[in-house]
């Protein structure tokens, strides 16, 4: 199993170890705002996932400039885990009101060390007075959500690879990818290069599939060195658009991302 887990260095962030991000202080709280400390949030998160009996096998960190904002991925194992994805919890939090605290629950391959994930469950929390009190709640339910799906990835995966596709098919995959809005135009090109000769071998085993496709996508949309350290957070929504065009090819209705945003 590869646990490489250098996603945060291609989004422009400077990477830091899990000691480095406790010692990160919060400003002092105002009466309408409540900043989280990043190694609490953190915190809560590997807390709730011991509760659960899931184990984090690997993770990554990085802040932006003056660590006012905190990226975070976490590869997460229940003991079944395949060998060619993770499920995977995305965590992010700032300390200059720029972000309110989130954390998205989804699934990774990891073959591509590309940052894309797609999140099935994300919870955004704004730093106002209670944000201490109610994170705990909103991330349980998150994982206990996680827990209901944690068969549905497989399946999906399984499905991809069992259904062949052509060049021609693989094109119309891709303007359906374009007018969803998961990657501008501009990246058709390198993405069916990369269907026709795939960079990782794993995605031709079954010959040319939807799996093939989708790491040709994933691939593509991989953050180069500058881009913005957001990316973590814009790519789960792409990259679930990404899977709805593949379901939908393959036959599946796993359903859509739930979201919920709480002031």
């Amino acid at each position: 199993m590869n646990k490489n887990c250098n996603l945060i260095l291609h989004c422009g962030a400077r990477s830091i170890t899990r000691d480095q991000l406790n010692a990160i202080e919060a400003p002092a709280p105002t009466s309408t705002w409540n900043p989280v400390p990043y190694g609490r949030l953190v915190g809560e998160v590997e807390r709730s996932l011991a509760a659960s009996n899931l184990r984090v096998v690997n993770q990554a960190y990085g802040v932006t400039s003056e660590n006012a904002r905190m990226f975070g991925l976490l590869h997460v194992a229940n003991g079944t885990n395949p060998d060619d994805y993770a499920v995977v919890v995305g965590i992010r939090g700032s300390i200059d009101k720029s972000l309110s605290e989130g954390v998205a629950v989804g699934s990774a391959v990891f073959a591509c060390d590309n940052l894309a994930f797609s999140a099935e469950i994300v919870i955004h929390r704004k730093n106002t007075v209670n944000v201490l009190k109610d994170l705990p709640v909103l991330i349980d339910t998150a994982m206990g959500k996680l827990m209901t799906r944690w068969g549905d990835q497989q399946v999906r995966i399984d499905a991809y690879k069992a259904r062949q596709i052509d060049e021609e098919q693989a094109l119309v995959m891709a303007y359906r990818g374009y007018k969803a809005g998961v990657f501008s135009w501009a990246k058709g090109a390198d993405i069916l290069c990369e269907f026709e000769k795939p960079s990782h071998p794993e995605f031709l085993v079954n010959g040319h599939t939807v799996w093939t496709f989708f790491n040709a996508v994933t691939e593509a949309l991989k953050p180069r060195e500058g881009s913005k350290a957001s990316g973590l957070w814009t790519l789960p929504a792409r990259t679930g658009r990404l899977h709805k065009i593949c379901d939908d090819w393959v036959g599946l209705n796993i359903g859509t991302v739930e979201e919920a945003v709480l002031n």
